[in-house]
């Protein structure tokens, strides 16, 4: 039986790398390609029959981090590869917190990454060394414990979420904020929509007030 494989990449080189990657096994049945996690969230209301998605951390509009929590929040079945270039303690903490169920970095052979899908299929949790020993030094002094003895009622932000919310703090506007960050003031707005929703505010002013409150900022 096929493996219905998708990816959210951004970048055109660095899908077209992937794609070559997953074509020298004939098990991988590649079905598409989504620019950026909105995109794939329309592309899986049309079909979400899927196996595994291997997905980008830094998208526009909805980066990975917040794909994977929507997308294991709608489609609970399907496993989620984080495939990135980031390997520090927060973009990891974050992946798995928002339900990834494996690891990689872009760098990865053709033949680990196949091993890798086939292994988050069979209930493992595949990871490249070097994230691997990262988790571990989490677990050892005790990171993912704190977090989790944080206030309930602590909205989780992501990293890109909190870049915005500090540059508003500071009294940036869209524009600023958009060349500090090197995105388009479409995408900040955007992100603004999704900080609004999850703080339960109104406006720049209360969300900062709210986030200052919770030390997310």
């Amino acid at each position: 039986m096929k493996i219905n494989v998708v990816l959210a990449e951004d970048n055109q080189f660095l899908a077209e790398t992937m794609r070559e990657k997953l074509s020298f096994f004939a098990e991988i049945n590649y079905k598409f390609r989504a620019k950026n996690g909105a995109e794939l969230l329309d592309m899986l209301r049309v079909d979400h029959n899927i196996d595994v998605v291997l997905m980008d951390i830094q998208m526009p509009i909805i980066d990975g981090i917040e794909a994977t929590e929507l997308v294991k929040n709608r489609y609970p079945q399907i496993k989620i590869i984080v495939i990135t270039v980031f390997d520090d303690n927060d973009t990891i903490f974050n992946a798995i917190k928002a339900g990834a169920d494996g690891y990689l970095l872009k760098e990865t052979g053709p033949k680990d990454l196949f091993l890798g899908i086939q292994d988050v299929l069979n209930g493992g949790a595949p990871m490249s060394p070097a994230i691997a020993l990262k988790t571990l030094n989490l677990l050892r002094f005790s990171k993912i414990p704190a977090f989790e003895q944080q206030s309930k009622n602590q909205v989780a932000l992501t990293k890109r979420e909190v870049e915005i919310l500090e540059h508003l703090a500071t009294g940036l506007n869209y524009q600023l904020i958009a060349e500090n960050l090197f995105i388009s003031p479409p995408t900040v707005r955007k992100h603004l929509e999704n900080i609004y929703r999850k703080l339960q505010v109104h406006n720049k002013m209360e969300a900062v007030q709210k986030a200052k409150k919770q030390n997310i900022i």
